[in-house]
């Protein structure tokens, strides 16, 4: 991790600051997200947060600009990444729950939560469900389905998952991995053929019994 200077040097960088914040956010919510207990977190000195942040609201708005890259970037990425059929295009969508580098499940929660103490939050959280529904009912529109049909199981895809995060689910992951085919089934229409779905368990690195 890059050295950091407190008050008689190393003063950190704006990546580890913000990391820092990160953890605050998903380890106690945002109201322990604040300069001081940063500060201490990183041994940094206070002063030295304001050469890369104007101030705690500043360092919030990149926050939740990271929230937005790369769980609302990951769900479009992956809603628009190559496909044969709507079943592998759907696995490409599920790779989000099982990867959080494309989707961060703790992130979003945490997030979530924030959003019941701020109208400002809750807009962008709605605005964010807004995107990622449109994104996923682009993809069934593109393998076929009217509008209408495209909204409905887009809605089903999403806010299934919310539903996930939002209940803290700690489901197995071979379990999981066991539910994934009728999951696709249920919410395009379409089997999985077995080669989509060996692709989709050799990227997670699972091997079903």
């Amino acid at each position: 991790m890059e050295q950091v200077l407190n008050d008689s040097g190393w003063r950190g960088s704006q990546e580890g600051w913000l990391e820092a914040a990160y953890d605050s956010l998903l380890e106690s919510g945002v109201d322990s997200v604040k300069i001081l207990p940063l500060a201490k977190r990183l041994n940094l000195s206070r002063t030295s947060f304001y050469w890369f942040f104007k101030d705690r609201e500043e360092l919030l708005s990149a926050l939740l600009a990271r929230w937005r890259e790369r769980n609302t970037g990951g769900v479009i990425k992956q809603s628009e990444a190559y496909a044969e059929s709507l079943a592998e295009a759907m696995l490409n969508v599920f790779d989000c729950w099982l990867d959080r580098n494309l989707f961060d499940s703790k992130f979003e929660f945490a997030v979530r939560s924030w959003a019941l103490q701020s109208e400002d939050i809750l807009a962008e959280v709605q605005k964010a469900d807004q995107l990622r529904l449109d994104a996923l009912k682009r993809m069934f529109i593109r393998f076929g389905y009217e509008e209408d049909p495209a909204d409905v199981r887009a809605r089903t895809t999403y806010l299934v998952q919310i539903g996930y995060i939002s209940m803290q689910s700690n489901e197995d992951t071979a379990m999981r991995m066991k539910r994934i085919p009728e999951y696709i089934a249920i919410y395009t229409g379409q089997v999985p053929q077995q080669r989509e779905l060996d692709r989709f368990f050799a990227r997670h690195g699972h091997k079903p019994e």
